[in-house]
């Protein structure tokens, strides 16, 4: 067991070590930081050294010496004073450092997490990777803001009262530890508990926080079935598992300061009555021995804070390793840097040569995918869900890299292109076509930042959704909330469009696009894209096979092979899976 704790507090401190090379800001000024920090702990005695001056000097005599007080209460004060300044700066140059060292850190982590592919991404649970540079970084943050310089400052207390209090009495020191030693054997203990303790509130606090959220957003779904009643008591089960999770953990909290103090007056009350049989000899003074009582005070007070201070500096050894987790995932998706190619502009030919992917752990979702698509060409991939037509899209725009094969464009492996030339060539609408808090003008001039408002009102114009966009209560200015939760699916796949639109590709990816829009949308729509893929590479997947009536050449997969490909009035022609999803589409359209 000691070998193991051992190790875990070399782990803790490696870890520590680490995080502060990772944010060297934290590093930046801190000898002055710790020179103004033992400053305003040496400043702390000056009370009970002017106390004893005062009584064993200026009050001692036959007749108290008025100037002496006057003087030494003076003195006292510009030293309080000067370690207030002290502790002002240390804490100035604390937070800034701390604060430089947070930002470079969430910077990293954030920069990091976008790094990573979306088969990476999305093997964390939701929520997980945003965690770690929010509120992981907030425990590194509390406890770099408050207990680690907390733990300097009460080392240095405890050292500069011991080392006082001995200067006044080896004896009654050597009393005062003496008492205070069965305490310190139970702090680390004490510590496990409330380490335990709040494990258990972090836990309930998430089970919490997940039904709460979960109610609201299935509101809807909750009010259909009429459950508010169910749901109401699961939060209220929640709630008070968390209650109970956070009173047990308060009240070991609560026994650290009640312990302390009662050891703090048994070490009082021995220090006066030992201090009184050593002052009737002369071997303390009066003033000696009521300044060795307020520096009981200052002695008592970081072991107070003790358990807290420890269980801080365990949550951010833990949240330091969780970012560094994060860190330490290399990025299966990289972009080649400087050294990349970048494409030159134009219509953009795609070679698939003998692909293959599968997702890890899982069986092979394509198999020997062998297909060109030349410049100019509109082409659709249909198929069943599961066939690999999503695989298809990601793997066409390098959100994941094939395990077998290559992807080309215009003759270039896609790992071989840089990030910034592949993004500005190749734009892919996704299905659920995500929106940022903002103006519906905002989105839209998401693909091209530097668009003007004439060049919005453009495009939408050429898509045909001018008469969509002035019936919006604002027009171009409409908030579409979170996530676009004022627009309806179909209108945000709009408005997905037109930002993809507007950025101009060479090659555009529809990836369902119009999944979610009403019949006369799509209609528009169809008319829309005709012009916006004329003159580029396109590739649209899709369901609803309309939009493979028009395409130059359609892949159908099946089972992720590319089984069938060719013309529509070809593939309609022949027996095959295109023809039986056709014939289920037309079907169900009718219906």
């Amino acid at each position: 067991m000691v070998s193991a704790l051992q190790a875990s507090e070399r782990s803790a401190i490696a870890t520590f070590r680490r995080g502060l090379r990772l944010s060297p800001e934290f590093k930046r000024g801190l000898a002055g930081t710790l020179v103004l920090a033992a400053l305003a702990t040496a400043g702390r005695v000056i009370v009970p050294v002017a106390v004893q001056q005062v009584i064993d000097r200026g009050l001692s005599g036959p007749v108290p010496d008025f100037a002496f007080v006057r003087t030494a209460v003076l003195l006292c004060a510009l030293a309080v004073l000067g370690t207030a300044l002290c502790a002002y700066l240390m804490n100035v140059r604390l937070y800034r450092s701390t604060e430089g060292g947070l930002a470079t850190l969430r910077r990293k982590g954030f920069r990091h997490v976008h790094d990573l592919s979306v088969l990476t991404q999305n093997t964390e649970r939701r929520g997980a990777l945003v965690s770690r540079v929010t509120s992981d970084v907030d425990q590194i943050s509390q406890f770099m803001q408050w207990g680690g310089l907390l733990v300097i400052v009460s080392v240095g207390q405890l050292l500069i009262a011991t080392v006082l209090m001995a200067v006044y009495s080896w004896r009654l020191t050597l009393v005062v530890w003496l008492v205070f030693v069965p305490l310190l054997i139970m702090l680390p203990r004490f510590q496990r508990m409330v380490a335990r303790a709040y494990i258990r509130v972090r836990e309930r606090t998430g089970d919490m926080l997940a039904a709460i959220s979960e109610s609201v957003v299935g509101s809807a779904v909750i009010r259909a079935h009429a459950s508010e009643d169910r749901t109401a008591r699961r939060i209220d089960e929640a709630v008070n598992a968390q209650r109970a999770a956070q009173t047990r953990a308060q009240t070991i909290i609560a026994l650290t300061f009640p312990l302390t103090e009662l050891v703090a007056a048994i070490a009082v009350a021995a220090v006066v009555l030992l201090g009184v049989r050593f002052g009737v000899d002369g071997s303390i003074s009066r003033g000696s021995l009521v300044a060795f009582l307020f520096l009981i005070a200052l002695f008592i007070a970081p072991l107070q804070t003790a358990t807290e201070v420890l269980n801080e500096a365990q949550n951010a050894v833990s949240g330091w390793r969780r970012v560094l987790a994060v860190l330490d995932t290399p990025p299966d998706v990289a972009d080649p840097g400087p050294n990349g190619v970048v494409l030159p502009r134009g219509p953009i030919s795609v070679r698939f040569d003998n692909v293959g992917f599968a997702y890890p752990g899982g069986p092979p979702v394509l198999h020997d995918v062998q297909v060109d698509i030349p410049p100019r060409t509109r082409v659709a991939v249909v198929g069943e869900t599961g066939s690999g037509k999503t695989t298809f899209a990601k793997l066409l725009t390098r959100l994941m890299d094939p395990v077998e094969g290559r992807v080309l464009v215009d003759g270039v492996d896609l790992r071989d292109v840089r990030f910034s030339s592949l993004r500005e060539r190749i734009v892919m609408v996704p299905q659920d076509g995500f929106l940022f808090d903002g103006t519906l003008a905002d989105n839209i001039r998401y693909g091209r930042p530097a668009a003007t408002r004439e060049d919005i009102e453009l495009a939408i114009t050429e898509l045909g959704l001018a008469d969509w966009v002035e019936g919006l209560p604002a027009g171009l200015d409409t908030p579409v909330g979170q996530r676009g939760e004022s627009l309806s699916a179909g209108e945000r796949q709009l408005v997905a469009l037109a930002r993809a639109y507007l950025a101009d590709p060479d090659l555009l990816l529809l990836d369902e696009a119009t999944s979610a829009v009403d019949p006369a949308t799509e209609v528009r729509l169809a008319r829309a894209l005709d012009g916006v893929t004329r003159g580029r590479t396109a590739v649209s997947i899709a369901h609803r096979l309309s939009t493979a009536e028009a395409a130059d050449e359609i892949l159908v997969f099946d089972k992720g092979r590319i089984v069938q490909r060719g013309p529509h009035d070809e593939l309609i022609a022949e027996p095959g899976v295109y023809a039986d999803l056709y014939a289920s589409w037309t079907s169900g359209t009718r219906s």
